[in-house]
């Protein structure tokens, strides 16, 4: 089949199509197949994923349709699974090479988007700008709070990948101290140093069996009384009910956050509906720079696959036995 187009299905729905993949992607990628689109406003999974992609050759999967065992044991045709990010903790890998199908994942074209929400975010907690404003508008005259300098402050970074080395370069920009632990690449800072010397704690430490619930009781018990804390990675890296414990007692100034345990990987409502809390709903890389990137990433691997080579980003080449049928031997690739 190598040289032929491909019919793909492309999971964004109607409500995530604009923000998440976009109109000039489409028309780059219908340069390169026949494109089926979700026409509804609805996440599709399982079997009703695999029935809006019969006759496809590939899905282009939004976070909100993953590739779990029942999609792919009821999708015959399907040669490849398209993560149109880098996050893959949504596909079962072991079930689509049970069945022979590739797994792809982005690059990252996320770093200066949610570096810059993450800015904005210790902005906000420093000086309280949404948390007046909402009472300013109310007709309250609040009181300013604790108004921190950041030129004056101390950000510790846990994590030390692209997104915290940008922050980081940000950061110093503003006159800040930087702090920084990665067990990788800065073990020479301690995680409690840096938990203990922060003004402003920002998480961005990977998602693993290692890292959760990083952040609980003890974590929190070791930072400065009043300072804040920013999670700009996963969830589960964060026990909430310590959290929210820390925020009750006042040993914590404030927190902000963009992800969290709530469905989708959101902050969890109980969290994000309290004063001293700024919550956005995993937005940190829906601008569209960052969207464009992601999804110009898949285009390309679906241009590859069309012409019998193996994509970048291919997570599971050799159990992916179904790249035959276009042509392609992973092992020779």
């Amino acid at each position: 089949m190598s040289g032929n187009r491909l019919k793909v299905f492309l999971s964004h729905g109607t409500d995530t199509f604009a923000g998440y993949f976009g109109e000039a992607a489409l028309a780059e990628l219908r340069t390169h197949a026949d494109v089926v689109r979700n026409t509804t406003d609805r996440d599709l999974r399982d079997g009703e994923l695999a029935e809006a992609a019969r006759g496809c050759q590939a899905i282009i999967a939004f976070r909100g349709s993953p590739g779990t065992p029942a999609t792919f044991a009821a999708s015959p045709e399907l040669v490849a699974f398209l993560r149109c990010a880098v996050d893959i903790s949504t596909i079962d890998v072991a079930a689509a090479s049970a069945h022979g199908v590739l797994v792809t994942r982005a690059t990252p074209g996320f770093v200066d988007s949610v570096a810059e929400l993450g800015l904005g975010m210790i902005l906000d907690l420093a000086r309280g700008i949404s948390r007046i404003g909402q009472q300013y508008r109310r007709g309250e005259m609040p009181t300013p709070g604790r108004n921190l300098q950041l030129s004056a402050s101390t950000l510790g970074i846990i994590g030390y990948g692209r997104i915290a080395r940008r922050l980081e370069q940000i950061a110093l920009a503003l006159g800040m101290t930087v702090l920084v632990h990665d067990p990788y690449t800065c073990p020479e800072t301690s995680l409690e140093q840096v938990q203990a010397e922060a003004d402003f704690l920002v998480c961005l430490a990977i998602s693993s069996p290692e890292t959760a619930n990083l952040m609980g009781a003890a974590a929190f018990a070791r930072m400065k009384r009043g300072g804040f804390f920013i999670n700009l990675s996963r969830g589960e890296l964060v026990d909430e009910a310590a959290l929210e414990a820390a925020l009750d007692s006042g040993h914590l100034g404030g927190a902000a956050m963009d992800v969290g345990r709530a469905p989708d990987q959101m902050p969890s409502p109980r969290l994000a509906r309290r004063a001293d809390v700024v919550a956005t709903p995993h937005i940190g890389g829906v601008t569209p720079q960052a969207a464009y990137h992601q999804a110009m990433d898949t285009v390309r691997q679906i241009a590859a696959l069309a012409a019998g080579r193996l994509p970048e980003g291919a997570v599971n080449a050799a159990e992916a036995s179904r790249l035959s049928r276009l042509g392609i031997d992973p092992r020779r690739s």
